[in-house]
C-alpha cells in the first residue's frame, strides 16, 4: 500500500505564508490575502485544496475571472523548476480517481471533487454546491459570484478565500476592509518588502520592465499595484477613470432616491449568451439619476420582465440596443425586442452607433449623472473597471474595450448615453405668429433676437 504524505512532493508554505496556512488548518471561514505578486498565493491554495478536500470530503473550487485564463493559469501551468504540471504536483495521481480534462475537474477517491473554475461562468457549472473556494484574482472577478456564493458556503459551513492584487478601491477593497473588521477573518497585506521573497536587483528590474513596456508613469503605477499592493495605483487604460473620479469628489455618488413623481426610464444590454443587464434612471431638469441598477445570467425572459414589472415604478421608456432586433435571446427564435413586448415591456431601440462613439457620448453626459450607491454598486464598479484592451506585442492600448464582468454594465451604460441623446429634444422653434395675431406692443415695440427675454419659466 503506497503512503502518501500531503501537502504533496515535500512542500511546505513560505515562512510569510503560515500564519494563513495555519488560519485554514484551524478551521478559519473567510480569508482575503493582499499578496504581491510571485508571492506563491496560487501555489499555496492548490496545495491546501488537496488537504481541505481530505478532511472533509465535498466539493472545493479554485477560480479565477474567466475560465479560459484559469486554464491557462491554473490548469495547464508548469512548474518551470520542475517541469511538472502544477495540479500534478499538488494532487498526486496515487489519489485520484479520474481526471476530467475538459472540465478541468479532479475526483479523489476519498470522494471529494476539486474543479477549476471562473467567475463568468460559476452559475453554470452542475452538481453539489462547493464547501471550500478560492478566488484568485479576485480585483478582476465578477463580483456578483460572492454574492452568489455567500449564502452557499454559509448553508455548507465552507470556507471562502480572496487571493489577489489590487485594482484600485474597489470590490476587492471592501470585501478586504470588511475582513479587517471582524475578528473571525484573516485579511493580510503583504508587499515584496514584507515577505522579501525577491532579491532587490529583481524588484529593480521588475520595476524596470514595467517602465520599458508602459512608459514611466504607467510602469510605476503598475509595479506599485502588482508589487507594493497600493490601492491607490491608477487603473490604466480605464475609459472612466476621470469621469468617477470626478462623480466622487463632486458628490454625484451617494444616496439618490426614487421620485414618484418621476417616470423610470430602463437602459439596458443583452449579451450574445444569456447575460443582462438594466439601469434604471429618472431624468429631470438635465440631471440623470441612476436609482437602480440589475444584472442577471441564465434567467429567462419571462423571469427578468417579471421582475422588472414588479418594481414601485412609474416606467417611461425601455431602450434596448440596436442589435436587439434580430438577436435571439433563448431557445424560442424571437428576437429580445419581440419576447419582451410580449411579456409586457414596449422596448425602444437604441441608435446604431460605434462603441466609441458611445463611450464618448458617455464621457460628455458624465457630468449630469448620479449614482444611488447603495443600488447601483456593482454597475459602479463596472464603469470604474471598465478598461481597453492592451497588447503586448506593441506594448500599446487597442482601441477595443477589454471584455470582462464588467462589460455588459458598461454597455448598458453606453445604451443610456446614446438613448439620452434622443430623448434631449431640441428646443422648439416658437411657431410664425401674423399681423392680425400681433399685439400691439408687438407691432410698436418688438424685442431683438439678442436681447434677453423676461417672461416667467
Amino acid at each position: 500500500m503506497t503512503t502518501v504524505r500531503l501537502p504533496h512532493n515535500n512542500w511546505r508554505p513560505r515562512d510569510y505564508q503560515m500564519p494563513l496556512w495555519r488560519y485554514l488548518e484551524g478551521g478559519g471561514r473567510h480569508a482575503e490575502a493582499l499578496w504581491h505578486r510571485r508571492a506563491g498565493k496560487d501555489e499555496m491554495f492548490l496545495h491546501w485544496g488537496c488537504v481541505a478536500a481530505h478532511q472533509r470530503p465535498a466539493t472545493y473550487w479554485h477560480m479565477l475571472p474567466m475560465a479560459s485564463q484559469a486554464r491557462k493559469a491554473i490548469w495547464e501551468a508548469i512548474n518551470p523548476h520542475t517541469g511538472k504540471r502544477r495540479i500534478d504536483e499538488a494532487f498526486p495521481l496515487e489519489l485520484r480517481e479520474t481526471t476530467r480534462e475538459n472540465e478541468m475537474l479532479i475526483k479523489l477517491k476519498v470522494g471529494s471533487t476539486w474543479q477549476v473554475v471562473g467567475s463568468d461562468n460559476f452559475n453554470s457549472l452542475v452538481g453539489s454546491p462547493p464547501a471550500g473556494v478560492v478566488t484568485s484574482e479576485w480585483a478582476l472577478a465578477n463580483p456578483a459570484a460572492r454574492a452568489y456564493l455567500r449564502p452557499i458556503l454559509a448553508e455548507n459551513n465552507g470556507w471562502q478565500a480572496y487571493i489577489t492584487t489590487p485594482r484600485g478601491k474597489n470590490h476587492a477593497y471592501q470585501t478586504y476592509m470588511a475582513a479587517l473588521r471582524d475578528p473571525a477573518a484573516f485579511a493580510q497585506k503583504l508587499t515584496v518588502y514584507d515577505t522579501k521573497a525577491l532579491s532587490e536587483e529583481t524588484i529593480a528590474s521588475e520595476r524596470q520592465a514595467y517602465i520599458d513596456d508602459y512608459g514611466h508613469d504607467a510602469g510605476d503605477a503598475l509595479f506599485r499595484q502588482e508589487y507594493l499592493c497600493d490601492w491607490d495605483a491608477a487603473i490604466l487604460g480605464a475609459y472612466y477613470g476621470h469621469e468617477m473620479r470626478a462623480a466622487l469628489e463632486q458628490g454625484r455618488i451617494g444616496e439618490i432616491p426614487h421620485d414618484p413623481d418621476l417616470k423610470v426610464h430602463t437602459f439596458w444590454d443583452i449579451g450574445f449568451t444569456d447575460d443582462l443587464v438594466i439601469w434604471f434612471a429618472q431624468i429631470h431638469r438635465g440631471e440623470i439619476r441612476l436609482i437602480d441598477y440589475y444584472s442577471s445570467a441564465g434567467q429567462s425572459p419571462e423571469t427578468i420582465a417579471k421582475y422588472v414589472l414588479a418594481k414601485p415604478y412609474n416606467y417611461g421608456d425601455h431602450w434596448l440596443p440596436w442589435d436587439a432586433v434580430p438577436k435571439t435571446f433563448a431557445a424560442s427564435g424571437r428576437s429580445a425586442a419581440e419576447q419582451l413586448h410580449a411579456l409586457g415591456i414596449s422596448p425602444k431601440i437604441v441608435p446604431n452607433l460605434s462603441v466609441q462613439d458611445g463611450i464618448q457620448a458617455a464621457r460628455k453626459m458624465f457630468p449630469r449623472v448620479y449614482f444611488d450607491e447603495g443600488n447601483t454598486s456593482q454597475g459602479i464598479e463596472c464603469l470604474r473597471q471598465y478598461q481597453r484592451e492592451y497588447d503586448p506585442d506593441k506594448r500599446m492600448f487597442r482601441d477595443k474595450p477589454l471584455h470582462n464582468w464588467a462589460s455588459h454594465g458598461a454597455d448598458a451604460f453606453r445604451m443610456l448615453a446614446v438613448a439620452w441623446r434622443e430623448m434631449a429634444e431640441p428646443e422648439k422653434a416658437a411657431p410664425p405668429k401674423f399681423f392680425n395675431d400681433l399685439t400691439a406692443h408687438e407691432v410698436f415695440w418688438p424685442r431683438s433676437p439678442a436681447e434677453p427675454s423676461y417672461e416667467r419659466i
